[in-house]
């Protein structure tokens, strides 16, 4: 059996995920689709049922949305290869290359947002337009605004870069933001600088999150060489790479440098400094924390996975795992060049908490007649970080906010798998439970920090949803309003 075969991936996945069976328990309570379907299938092919079918291995591995909450890394990169391996054998629906082209449907569908909204909310016209492109006739679908952010990121000079000696941010913006909601955009940059922050908005693409999940390795890769250079410039260049997304978080922190501390020139390095620190790992550690950290002199929550001391000793060939390498799904790039940005990625409820730890961040009072249920988003909590925004929104003055939700949780839109067709009821399956615990917990409103959640709450309930961000700059203009004359108002003005 050759492992080359897309069948055969999967069934490898399938055998490591069978002698664990970790994750049969695990995943009991979870909304997870993938692992249940893959159980289901191992336990009917052993007990003498029907056989673990090719076209059953290729709907499994549809299945998994890529939420990173399973424990086994090797395990979710082997998903990932076995969903590239189907598609470059079989190719992918052209509607699904259209919508996870998140960047190319915001541009189309932003050009004439009036006739888009027209056609959508037409019970007919809707469906059909909707069924042209492969998303459910169901699927509610968001008003596209009529002032595109670029043109007004240029108005205010945001797509400049500017000379000067406190803290700067190169800000990530994400396509849903930049596309369905930019006034949670708007709402980051005055956030920041009403923080005294430096926002730059430098050229971007799409993460890649959506072609990554999809298997569309070439059309992600293509993502990452557009974006990786303009990160790398800006951290260079003395600025922190901050979005307000978790998913784009994720993606580059996460994603982009899994494996990057086992390539051979991060090994180099590691090795270098050991002979001229006399191999003290303390001292290397130091060493190389002062090298990831510069020139802004902060680092991010994943930076510690490429400092820890087992790492540094497995580099120096002093570790039981001394022959595995950088086999990560960017191992062709730079492996240095992807921690170093890595580690200069801040989610942006993160990027204030540090600036909160310092004494910098000025947290305004908060609408005393709101009650509100923060749900924290699956790649939020694959990022070393806990829950940066529901402390600080816990801390603001006046705020009445309770997290909702259990562990493993997910809103079930899985990125763009819940617009298809067939993932559509299993979308909504997914996200039930978490509606239910919301329903009970009976706010007035929800947050969270995941337009991708948002677009799924606003699916599948009446409450309103909200970013953070937009809340903490509601609040800021409304400090503003009884204090006119301070210096919190300054930027009022702007947004």
């Amino acid at each position: 059996m050759t492992l080359d075969k897309p069948e055969s991936l999967v069934r490898a996945v399938m055998t490591t995920c069978v002698n664990c069976e970790q994750c049969r328990d695990l995943m009991e309570d979870a909304p997870c689709q993938y692992f249940p379907r893959l159980f289901n299938l191992a336990d009917r092919a052993k007990s003498g049922g029907k056989p673990v079918s090719g076209q059953d291995l290729a709907e499994l591995i549809d299945l998994c949305n890529a939420c990173g909450q399973c424990p086994c890394r090797p395990v979710q990169s082997d998903i990932r290869r076995a969903k590239d391996a189907f598609v470059e054998r079989d190719g992918l629906p052209l509607a699904t290359r259209f919508v996870e082209n998140v960047q190319l449907v915001g541009r189309l569908c932003g050009t004439f947002p009036a006739l888009v909204d027209i056609v959508m909310k037409s019970p007919l016209l809707g469906r059909l337009a909707r069924r042209l492109v492969g998303v459910h006739p169901d699927r509610e679908m968001p008003s596209f605004p009529r002032d595109r952010l670029a043109r007004w990121v240029a108005r205010h000079g945001f797509d400049r870069p500017k000379q000067t000696e406190g803290r700067k941010v190169a800000y990530f913006v994400g396509c849903t933001a930049r596309y369905m909601f930019p006034e949670v955009a708007k709402a980051t940059i005055e956030v920041l600088e009403r923080n005294g922050v430096t926002v730059f908005v430098p050229e971007q693409k799409c993460c890649g999150m959506p072609t990554f999940l999809e298997g569309d390795k070439p059309f992600t890769l293509d993502l990452v060489a557009a974006n990786l250079p303009v990160l790398q410039s800006c951290v260079e260049d003395g600025y922190d790479i901050v979005t307000a997304c978790p998913t784009c978080s994720f993606m580059f922190k996460s994603v982009l440098a899994r494996d990057a501390q086992f390539s051979p020139a991060y090994r180099d390095r590691i090795r270098v400094l050991s002979a001229e620190l006399d191999g003290d790992t303390g001292a290397i550690a130091r060493a190389l924390t002062a090298e990831l950290s510069g020139p802004s002199g902060r680092t991010g929550s994943v930076a510690s996975e490429f400092l820890a001391p087992w790492v540094i000793n497995y580099n120096l060939g002093l570790h039981a795992e001394a022959g595995r390498g950088d086999v990560g799904y960017f191992a062709a790039w730079d492996a240095r060049q992807r921690i170093k940005v890595a580690a200069h990625v801040f989610e942006l409820g993160e990027y204030l908490t540090i600036l909160d730890g310092e004494g910098a961040l000025h947290l305004p009072a908060m609408a005393v007649s709101e009650k509100l249920s923060y749900f924290p988003p699956c790649h939020l909590r694959e990022q070393n970080m806990g829950r940066p925004w529901l402390r600080l929104l816990e801390k603001a003055p006046q705020s009445d906010v309770s997290p909702v939700g259990q562990p493993m949780d997910c809103c079930g839109l899985g990125g763009i798998m819940g617009f298809k067709a067939d993932f559509h009821a299993a979308s909504l399956a997914m996200g039930h439970g978490l509606i239910d615990r919301i329903a009970t917990a009976a706010p007035d409103r929800i947050v969270t920090e995941c337009l991708a959640c948002r677009l799924q709450f606003m699916q599948m309930q009446e409450k309103p949803v909200s970013h953070p961000a937009e809340l903490l700059a509601d609040a800021y203009r409304a400090e503003s309003a009884r204090f006119p004359l301070g210096e919190i108002g300054q930027h009022q003005r702007l947004f």
